[in-house]
C-alpha cells in the first residue's frame, strides 16, 4: 500500500461565483501516482451507467479505506463534519465516447444527486490537453447546485428550453451555451485532487478534437469518488 500513499500538504481552498461554493484542491496528490497509472492499466473497464461517456472500473476497497481515513478530516473541516463517518465509492474512469456519439443528457452539465452532504472527488491522472471540472448556472432559473425542492423547478424549465430552442448539437459541456452559464473551472493538472459538492451543476471539461483513448496511459484517466454520510 505504501505506493498509494497520499499527501494533503499542498491542500488550497477556494470559493466560486456569488454563490460562494466550496472547492478543495490537493496539488500532488499522490506521492507515486505512477502507481494509479500502472494498476489502471490492469484493469478491465466496462461501460457502467447511461450517463458516463466512457468506462469505468473499480478502484481496489484497500486503496478506498486508506484514501477515507486520510482525508476524513479535510471533509470534516471543509463540508462539515460527518457524525457517524464517511462511506466512499471509488473507480477508474475513462472518457472514450466521440463528441458525435454523445446522447442527449451528456451534452448537458450535471449532477451526482440532489444532496448536498453528498461530496465528490475527482483526481486528474492524465498528461493530455484535456482540462479539470467545470461548474456551471442555469440561466432561466438561476440555479448552480440543485436539491430535492429546486430539482422539480429546474427539470421544467429545462424542458421549456429544449422545447423553445431545441436541443444543443452533440458536444462536450464547454461554455454551456445555450442554456448554461460557466461559473468556475478547476485546472485539472496532472496529479491533482479537487473535492466538491455532487448537487453542483459541473462536467468535465473535454476539449474537442483531442485524442479520446481506451489506454489508461494515454487517455483521460481520473479516479473518480463519492463520499457520504453513513447512515
Amino acid at each position: 500500500m505504501q505506493e498509494w500513499t497520499i499527501s494533503l500538504d499542498q491542500a488550497t481552498v477556494e470559493q466560486f461565483s456569488a454563490e460562494k461554493h466550496t472547492l478543495v484542491a490537493v496539488d500532488a496528490f499522490m506521492v507515486q501516482p505512477s502507481a494509479a497509472i500502472e494498476c489502471a492499466s490492469l484493469q478491465k473497464f466496462a461501460k457502467i451507467t447511461p450517463q458516463y461517456p466512457g468506462v469505468r472500473a473499480p478502484l481496489p476497497t484497500e486503496v478506498s479505506i486508506a484514501w477515507l481515513e486520510n482525508v476524513t478530516p479535510l471533509l470534516d473541516s471543509n463540508f462539515g463534519k460527518a457524525q457517524k463517518g464517511w462511506e466512499v465509492q471509488a473507480w477508474f474512469s475513462l472518457v472514450t465516447t466521440k463528441p458525435g456519439d454523445l446522447i442527449p443528457m451528456q451534452c448537458f452539465p450535471h449532477v451526482d444527486g440532489t444532496d448536498p452532504n453528498q461530496l465528490a472527488m475527482m483526481l486528474y491522472l492524465h498528461n493530455t490537453d484535456h482540462g479539470g471540472t467545470a461548474f456551471f448556472k442555469h440561466r432561466s432559473t438561476g440555479l448552480e447546485a440543485l436539491s430535492d425542492e429546486t430539482f422539480p423547478r429546474y427539470r421544467e424549465a429545462l424542458h421549456k428550453d429544449v422545447q423553445s430552442g431545441g436541443l444543443p448539437e452533440p458536444a462536450y459541456v464547454t461554455d454551456g451555451l445555450p442554456y448554461f452559464e460557466r461559473v468556475y473551472e478547476s485546472r485539472g493538472s496532472f496529479n491533482q485532487a479537487v473535492f466538491y459538492r455532487g448537487n453542483l451543476l459541473h462536467s468535465g471539461v473535454i476539449r474537442e478534437g483531442e485524442l479520446l483513448s481506451d489506454d489508461p496511459t494515454k487517455g483521460r484517466l481520473t479516479i473518480n469518488a463519492f463520499f457520504r454520510p453513513t447512515q
